[in-house]
Order: structure tokens, then sequence, then C-alpha cells
């Protein structure tokens, strides 16, 4: 049962962070950098600088400090007069690209080491219950859920409010709680957008032409169909651009947005302050004096699980899998992370490293960002990938502590 859900918001030194909390804990942690601006999700009209079919792929120069690789499994090719987009084949990349080229892309994975930005043609514009998908038409909806009646009245309902509109659409499971007139305002503010970008793809390229959703918006977006008790916002420009945004796309919400007037600074009053501060550290403590051990490398994340005096192996590796989902997401771990459990040996190893598994499985089943879980070795090690969404935490590292003791020692009155 979902407990109480607020989602806290700020913009202190060059950090705009947004903080889920249910019942008290912190749950969900988006984070936007002033000094390194996130271009995730961005629809961009770039323009090819050179086609590397050696890489079955092409950099495109979309208006940043590096260039975009653009893979030709996302190269998509519109049919004259028609809006609707086809997959190619890779080999023909170099036939079906020319330095120089418009192409329509969007940002899908932020730059990291030597990488550029991954681009993709397949764009998409994500709602709270809806994401329309341009150039993949028809209507898909979420496995979460079940077979049955309400899903195919849902899809009926879907059918009706989005005739006309154009494109396809993805149903979230959220979409099943909410009133049609909800969906409809959504995929009506969906398909404008759209249309708006739609309208500049004359242009001279590179340019913008619709920025991916900041921090305060991807914690709202994010919760789907799930109640918000209410969103607390300390910045005045913050709160006038939440405001405008819930206006157009959820006006639901908007009563539940709200400033923050109280004498401290609104993480400090909500103890946040010091639990994102640990969020930097390598340890994690788990009852028992077990606990977790985070280490990030070039290539991949290793997460061992301690037992401390904890005798029930079993019990503190199923504690561990929960934990663990609540560390990737509010450390932002991307790629490959390696999980080394205690080792479950003897006749209990096969269920027991099932039931780790299952629980490992089930609690990163709701991470916005996609894990898939792989299986477990004899040695106890699991491994799991997780979408690189934006920078990792420990990216931010020097502006998360500067923040911390910009909060210490802010006046009173601020926030």
């Amino acid at each position: 049962m979902t407990g109480k859900i607020e989602i806290l918001i700020d913009h202190a030194g060059p950090l705009m962070r947004a903080a889920v909390v249910e019942d008290g804990r912190l749950t969900d942690l988006h984070i936007d950098s002033d000094d390194r601006p996130s271009r995730l999700g961005d629809i961009v009209l770039g323009r090819v600088d050179r086609v590397v079919t050696a890489l079955n792929g092409a950099f495109v120069d979309i208006g940043g400090p590096s260039a975009g690789l653009l893979n030709a499994a996302d190269l998509r090719i519109a049919a004259p007069a028609s809006r609707k987009a086809a997959r190619v084949d890779a080999s023909r990349i170099g036939t079906l690209l020319r330095a120089g080229q418009s192409v329509l892309v969007q940002v899908k994975a932020e730059p990291g080491g030597d990488k550029g930005p991954g681009l993709t043609m397949d764009a998409t514009l994500p709602g709270r219950f809806l994401v329309l998908t341009p150039f993949k038409p028809g209507i898909s909806i979420s496995r979460r859920i079940a077979q049955g009646d309400a899903k195919a009245k849902l899809a009926q309902t879907i059918a009706g409010i989005t005739a006309g509109l154009g494109g396809g659409w993805i149903v979230r499971a959220g979409a099943l709680n909410v009133s049609a007139e909800v969906l409809a305002a959504e995929a009506e503010a969906l398909a404008v957008k759209w249309r708006n970008v739609e309208q500049q793809c004359g242009s001279t390229a590179p340019l913008p032409l619709l920025s991916g959703p900041a921090a305060p918006i991807r914690a709202v977006v994010e919760q789907g169909g799930r109640v918000v008790s209410r969103i607390l916002v300390a910045d005045p420009g913050i709160l006038a651009d939440l405001n405008a945004w819930a206006a157009d796309m959820a006006p639901d919400i908007a009563p539940l947005i709200e400033r923050h007037a109280g004498p401290e600074p609104l993480f400090e009053r909500y103890d946040l302050e010091g639990e994102i501060a640990r969020l930097t550290s390598r340890h994690v403590p788990l009852p028992g004096g077990a606990g977790l051990v985070i280490d990030r490398t070039e290539a991949l994340t290793i997460i061992d699980v301690n037992g401390g005096e904890r005798p029930n192996v079993l019990a503190t590796n199923l504690e561990a899998a929960g934990e663990i989902a609540r560390q990737l997401r509010l450390r932002n771990i991307g790629g490959i992370v390696i999980v080394d459990f205690i080792n479950l040996s003897g006749r209990g190893f096969e269920s027991g490293g099932q039931r780790v598994l299952d629980a490992l499985s089930h609690a990163t089943a709701d991470d916005p960002s996609g894990v898939n879980v792989y299986g477990m070795s004899k040695l106890g090690l699991v491994e799991l990938t997780r979408a690189r969404r934006g920078p990792a935490l420990a990216d931010l590292l020097p502006d998360l502590l500067s923040n911390r003791r910009d909060a210490r020692h802010s006046p009173v009155g601020a926030g």
C-alpha cells in the first residue's frame, strides 16, 4: 500500500533538486546542475557531421560541445507524404545519410567518458499516464496491467481519445486509475507539443526544438498514478515554471503545488541534507550490523553485501535486495552492476538464490530507468544493468558537498 508521498523541490547553489519522500523516507532524488546541464530527452534538429560506415552510425551536430552518435539501429526514414517512419537496414546507412543533412533526433543517453551523447530518431514525448510515439503508430498497454475487461476497456478509451491526434501511444499502468478527462487532456497536450516540433523542422540545423523535462517535472511525471499529497517548492522561479507546466500538462495536480515559506531551508526542514550527503559514502548500513559497500569503477559498479553479525544469511540478502534497488535510484547508478550477495551455500542455494533474484527483480520493477536482472552464479554474484539517465550522483559530488555547506550557513528565512 502506498504511503504519504510528498515532492520537495529547491534550487540551492548550482543544483536544482527534487526529492520524493514517502512516509518521511527519501525514495527518489532528481538533480540538475547549472554547471553541467542535462540534455537527456532533448529533441533537436541536428545536422549530420559525418557518416562512419565502420561504426554503422553517424556523428550529428546537435549544437553542443560534442557531436552525438546516431547508430543505424536508431535511424528512421519517413516515407514521402507520410508521418510514419520505418526501420532501415543498418548496412544502408551510408546511402541514407549524408554530411550536411538535417535530421530530427532525440538525446537518449548522456555523454560519458570519451563518448558523446547517444541519439535516436525514435522520438518520444512522455507524460504521467501516456507516452506519445510519433513514428510508431498503434496503442501499447503496459504489461503491468493484467489482461481482462479493465485492460480492454482502457484500450478502447485510449483509442477514442487519441483518434485524429496521430502517432502511437504507450499507456502506462497509472492510466488505469484516472478519468478519461485527465487522459484526454494529457494526450492533447502531448500532441500539441509534437505539432510545435514539426512546425520547426524546416529551420536551419542545428536547432533545439524541445527540451527534456527538468528535475521537478521528472519527479512529478514518474509518480504516474500514485497519489501525491503535496508538492512543496522553495524557489519562486521554479514555482512559476511548475505551475505553468501543470496548467498545460497536469491541471489535476495544480492545487497540490505550494510555496515553502518556512524559516528553515526546505531540505533542512525535512532532514534531507544529511541523508543526501550520506549517499556519497561507500557504506550503507543495514539492521544487525549488516550493510552494503558500493564501489564505482570506470566499467561497472560493484555492490558487496556484508552480513555483519546476523546469522540468517537469506534474510540479510532479501533485505539487501530492497536497499540495493533504492540506492540505484537515489545515486542514479547506470550501466553494468555486479552484486556480491552473501554466499548461500549448501542445498538451499537454488531455492534461496531464486528468492533473492525474485526480490531484487520485484524491488527494481518500478524503476523508470529500466533494470534487467540476470542470474546468480554459484558464488552469489548477480549481474544487472540499469539504463543511464543523466550524471550519476557521484559525478555531482563536489556540488553536493558545497551545497550542504551553503545550507548549514544559510541565514534564517532563506528558502
